[in-house]
């Protein structure tokens, strides 16, 4: 047997760059064009600041601890809506999920609202809940509620018909049927529709910060360096808005995999 390499192996020179640091391959080019663009002066405009003075207002705001007082708002509004939206979703989607009646009676004004543009709500929660925290939450907990609701209601009915004969067969108490066979089936779906609202609130969190009354919130760093025409802070508060959104994204994941796992050993085990 040869021993010699195969001819066409490794010829792609992105295959020899380590897994782990392959995602941040885009991000430093754009950085790098970036820091390229205003070192040669291909733009002249303000609104092209320099890496370095990104950087080096990055460094002033964590000094600070301005960025963390703003972003520790921020998330707080954030996980207090999703997790009144996501549990509320969930119930509402186990309802419409289970109960043909309830699909019948409430099933089509859900749909109907669900249509509804999420910012339309803006003016109705600020007139319920006023302009402050409270509107935010509201507004965040929607943004969370129907991605749950959907992909809680498909999980349930797209459960093998099969699989409620034979429990049915069995025996097995409707609580046994939705513990041991409804909500492990519909759970992929199920935690698929959580990750969405996750993600979701932490988008609808900047949204309400720009619409509604301005107050301690990442999205105010954004305000703060619109109004001042300060680019190097936007641009910063554009940066910690992305690096928090792939860190909820990562975080949401891993934890979907790991509560997740049970399946595979389950199908490696036929």
């Amino acid at each position: 047997m040869s021993t010699h390499p195969h001819p066409n192996r490794n010829l792609n020179p992105f295959t020899r760059i380590p897994k782990p640091l392959r995602g941040w391959v885009l991000p430093a080019a754009i950085v790098f064009v970036w820091w390229l663009a205003v070192r040669l002066g291909w733009s002249t405009s303000p609104l092209l600041v320099p890496v370095e003075t990104v950087l080096a207002t990055g460094w002033q705001q964590i000094a600070s601890g301005k960025v963390f007082s703003e972003l520790g708002a921020s998330l707080q509004r954030d996980l207090i809506g999703f997790a009144i939206g996501a549990s509320a979703g969930l119930v509402a989607g186990a309802v419409l999920g289970l109960s043909r009646l309830a699909e019948k009676l409430i099933g089509p004004s859900f749909h109907t609202l669900k249509q509804i543009s999420l910012f339309a709500w803006i003016p109705l929660l600020s007139v319920w809940f006023g302009l402050g925290d409270a509107a935010k939450v509201a507004f965040l907990s929607l943004a969370a509620f129907f991605p749950v609701v959907l992909n809680t209601v498909e999980g349930i009915r797209s459960v093998p018909a099969e699989l409620i004969e034979v429990a049915r067969v069995l025996r097995f108490t409707r609580w046994q049927l939705l513990t041991r066979v409804v909500l492990p089936g519909a759970a992929p779906s199920i935690f698929a529709g959580i990750h969405l609202a996750l993600i979701y609130a932490w988008l609808a969190t900047l949204g309400a910060e720009y619409l509604l009354v301005s107050g301690k919130g990442i999205g105010n760093l954004l305000i703060d360096g619109r109004e001042h025409f300060q680019m190097d802070l936007v641009l910063l508060g554009v940066v910690v808005v992305g690096a928090v959104g792939f860190a909820l994204n990562w975080i949401a994941t891993r934890i979907e995999r790991r509560a997740l796992a049970w399946r595979g050993r389950s199908v490696a085990s036929y």
